[in-house]
């Protein structure tokens, strides 16, 4: 594992001293001046070093650069990006596919192309960031339902179709909650959507690689409704990148009028190169996501038998409720104690009184780590 000095380590604490620090530092195994077990970046899979996904990067940069050099309309796509596209809109069996640079990109630009001030967008009140700001910048009408409860959804679409002559409501949600580990029923979704005629984007960014068949995400095989697909490559995919996936339709109104699309260089070819590689390895090893859920549900029920309330959701996303800010982060410095990596997690990431330990299961964890995890929460 690479090493951070502890004197380096210091510094970033002291320049990263807010509620968010923690998230901009998780992604390391080296908070200490020792190796800790990495509990909590998002590689599920640990492609993030695999030798193929380097090997493609390295011989893509070879041959077309480091990066695109312009925007996917001027300079900036080249035949690894097309490669990708087509590979991905075949595997998720949707009919186009388009990449972006990043994950924020992908969803305002989904958000954005579905609505406008005409719209009524109802959200998921625990919808990522991105999200919420893609509602805002189409200067839509927000309306946030409770936490994958579609009894709220459903009320709220009710009184939507009666009162409303815009046009069709746009519905949006996560397949798999970063914070909470928790999914919704994206089938009961869609089939909602589709009788009262509202439109659906998921964002399967902490989904795809693990849950849904074969690792195709929680929308994989349901049509109805479901406009948008937003997916990362920086989580199970081990790089970075993201992609709409779509009908023709809505491809077209992207390229038309997308400025998340248009107006950015293109993803970097290594990149791309080394997601087209990580799917050509989830594609060979589909039981990789099986067998991560079944970890989970084995450190769930571990948890439980300890004492703790069972972390919801079925996901390799375990949160742990602590409650207050400071018990926290004493429960955090515990863990790193045992030599373990876990974060705090704390508002404004989460809703006040609400703390947690957000836990991460990755294929490759050593088989002591539940061990560790168990051990350095007997102190709760």
């Amino acid at each position: 594992m690479n090493q951070i000095p502890p004197e380096r380590l210091r510094k970033i604490r002291t320049w990263l001293p807010g509620p968010k620090s923690s998230e901009l530092i998780s992604t390391t195994c080296n908070r200490v001046d020792r190796p800790l077990i990495d509990l909590a970046s998002n590689d599920y899979l640990g492609l993030n070093n695999h030798e193929k996904l380097i090997k493609a990067a390295t011989n893509v940069m070879n041959t077309e650069g480091v990066g695109a050099g312009g925007s996917r309309l001027v300079t900036g796509t080249r035949p690894i990006h097309i490669a990708l596209e087509e590979r991905l809109a075949h595997w998720l069996g949707r009919a186009n596919v388009l990449l972006f640079p990043s994950g924020f990109q992908a969803n305002l630009a989904g958000v954005i192309t579905m609505s406008n001030r005409h719209t009524t967008v109802l959200i998921d009140r625990l919808a990522h960031h991105s999200l919420l700001l893609g509602v805002k910048a189409s200067g839509s009408k927000i309306q946030r339902y409770k936490h994958n409860n579609l009894q709220d959804l459903e009320q709220r679409l009710t009184k939507c179709t009666q009162t409303s002559s815009d046009e069709s409501p746009v519905v949006i949600t996560e397949s798999l909650f970063s914070m909470e580990g928790t999914s919704p029923s994206i089938k009961e979704l869609a089939q909602l959507c589709n009788i009262y005629g509202a439109r659906l984007m998921v964002d399967e960014a902490h989904a795809l690689g693990v849950m849904g068949s074969k690792g195709r995400g929680l929308c994989h095989g349901i049509k109805d409704s479901i406009e948008i697909i937003s997916g990362t490559f920086g989580k199970a995919f081990g790089g970075g990148g993201a992609f709409l996936a779509s009908n023709k339709d809505i491809k077209e109104q992207i390229l038309q009028n997308s400025g998340a699309f248009k107006y950015t260089t293109a993803l970097a070819p290594p990149l791309a190169a080394a997601a087209l590689a990580a799917l050509e390895l989830i594609q060979d090893n589909p039981q990789w996501g099986e067998e991560l859920l079944s970890k989970a549900n084995d450190w769930r029920n571990l948890l439980v038998q300890k004492g703790w309330s069972r972390p919801p959701g079925h996901g390799q996303i375990l949160s742990l409720e602590i409650g207050s800010d400071q018990n926290a982060l004493n429960a955090q410095n515990q863990l790193e104690k045992a030599g373990l990596l876990s974060v705090a997690i704390r508002p404004p990431t989460v809703p006040e009184n609400t703390a947690r330990l957000r836990i991460v299961l990755r294929r490759n964890l050593p088989d002591q780590a539940i061990d560790n995890l168990i051990n350095a929460l007997a102190f709760e």
